[in-house]
């Protein structure tokens, strides 16, 4: 796994800006339109995986699934109080993410549960980075850094084998840090 990959996930100039108040809401609306495609299309994902896994993952990822279907419902919204419609067009980012989910459907389980694993591991830790008590965008970064979250992640951890998929955690963050460009912040 790759040191710079992960600081560039986790500490991207999208996320600074988000800190320090600086994006623009476009930039932000436009990132979080595509980010809730990718929620929808996680949890199928994840439910997906959920049907192969072996009896000790169940119960974590059942509460992941749960979790994704609450937070589309937060996602609508949040679009709501924002005045954005949710069901725009995936950009090239969110299509290849996608992509990825589709191949990770026919990898062995432990390769698919740690990719799982790092892409909700670099989403925390990078919310983490951008967390600033006076950020116009602290409601989101809390919502997305929350000790619930954290938890699930550590619960994911106890499950992935990264060590064994280092070129595929460093796929994952590769995939994070296009995902963070999308916004042109």
């Amino acid at each position: 796994m790759s040191d710079e990959l992960w600081t560039s996930a986790t500490r991207h100039p999208f996320l600074n800006a988000v800190r320090d108040g600086t994006i623009t809401d476009d930039a932000f609306d436009r990132w979080l339109v595509q980010d809730a495609i990718f929620v929808a299309d996680l949890l199928k994902f994840q439910a997906r995986l959920l049907g192969r896994s072996p009896r000790p993952a169940q119960a974590v990822l059942v509460s992941g699934c749960a979790a994704l279907v609450a937070e589309l419902d937060w996602f609508e919204d949040q679009a709501a109080r924002r005045g954005i419609e949710l069901h725009g067009k995936p950009l090239p980012a969110t299509l290849a993410y996608r992509e990825l989910l589709r191949v990770l459907d026919a990898e062995p389980f432990d390769a698919a549960i740690t990719a799982l694993w790092a892409l909700e591991r670099v989403y925390l830790l990078a919310w983490q980075h951008a967390h600033s008590e006076s950020s116009r965008f602290r409601e989101f970064v809390e919502h997305w850094s929350t000790p619930e979250f954290a938890s699930y992640v550590d619960a994911l951890g106890t499950l992935a084998t990264p060590e064994a998929h280092n070129a595929l955690v460093d796929e994952v963050l590769s995939h994070e840090v296009d995902f963070w460009e999308m916004a042109g912040a």
